[in-house]
């Protein structure tokens, strides 16, 4: 079973425009709500690929019920903390070049007690889990270290992975951690650096395998992705496909490598199995995940070439 902890839910309004005009009047074409966050987009691929995922994190009182039944409708079991206020809401406006332009809400803060109570829980249910997947940024309250304190507290028997940038992401190498995803712009933002080259790229991945990272899977978006274990290292190119969104394309590729971890596949395959899903998420507006269909239409198209 693959569990997923979201520590920052969100209900996402994702708004399709024929173009974003600063400061003059828009008109929608198309608008999306979807009960949303990073690690619950992974469960839900989870589930699309028929795989065994179980969700917990933080929710709040006021609409959290409508995320519950969200996971439902997919199959997948969930318990979570609970907390005062409602779910934050980020707006995305989607233009028709493709072109996504983000607006972040600031979510509720929430408490130290409610902080250990998570940490408990996600004790207990690693036990029963194979890979635990923290993904995501923090809510008011929450301190960077938290990554830290979370992935400690599951056994060491048990596979890792992170999504997440900066400050985050160092906690979670600190604890140590069998895989991270960083995309280009995560990866520059959090080394503080500008990659150009492939061989840039590679050399910053392998600054996170220094630091704790057991495996890399860098995105490059609708060019494919890298993955790399420090010894290792193999490019797939994506293929070509309309793109209707790029929301939940990198969660996308995190459940199906985080499936491929959990069936103890080689570098290859965790990598073409991620590039099938985040490919095939962008084909889709306005949803967060993928159809098996789809998926499986890309894989077979999909090549992976070693980087000598």
């Amino acid at each position: 079973m693959i569990l997923t902890v979201c520590l920052n839910p969100c209900t996402d309004v994702t708004i399709e425009l024929d173009a974003l005009n600063v400061g003059k009047l828009n008109h929608v074409k198309n608008k999306t709500l979807s009960f949303t966050g990073k690690a619950l987009n992974v469960a839900i691929g989870v589930a699309r690929l028929k795989g065994k995922s179980y969700a917990t994190g933080f929710m709040y009182n006021e609409n959290g019920s409508l995320f519950e039944q969200a996971l439902d409708r997919e199959g997948v079991p969930s318990v979570f903390i609970w907390n005062k206020g409602r779910v934050r809401e980020n707006y995305k406006f989607i233009d028709n070049k493709s072109m996504l332009t983000e607006v972040n809400d600031v979510g509720e803060s929430i408490s130290e007690n409610k902080q250990a109570e998570l940490i408990e829980l996600v004790a207990n249910l690693s036990r029963t889990s194979d890979v635990v997947v923290i993904s995501g940024s923090l809510p008011r309250g929450v301190e960077s270290n938290y990554y830290t304190k979370l992935f400690n507290v599951v056994s060491s028997d048990k596979i890792k992975v992170a999504d997440t940038e900066g400050a985050r992401l160092f906690a979670a190498l600190n604890a140590g951690v069998d895989l991270v995803k960083p995309n280009k712009e995560e990866l520059q933002s959090t080394l503080k650096e500008e990659f150009k080259s492939q061989a840039d790229l590679l050399r910053g991945c392998y600054s996170l395998i220094d630091k704790g990272a057991k495996r890399v899977l860098l995105s490059l978006g609708k060019r494919g992705a890298i993955i790399t274990d420090g010894t290792k290292n193999y490019y797939c190119k994506s293929i070509n496909v309309a793109i209707n969104s790029t929301v939940g394309a990198g969660d996308g590729m995190l459940a199906a490598a985080s499936m491929m971890l959990e069936q103890g596949a080689p570098l290859e395959e965790i990598l073409r199995a991620g590039v099938a899903a985040g490919t095939a998420t962008v084909t889709t507006f306005g949803k967060i995940s993928f159809t098996k269909e789809k998926y499986d239409e890309i894989y077979e198209n999909l090549i992976v070439e070693e980087i000598k």
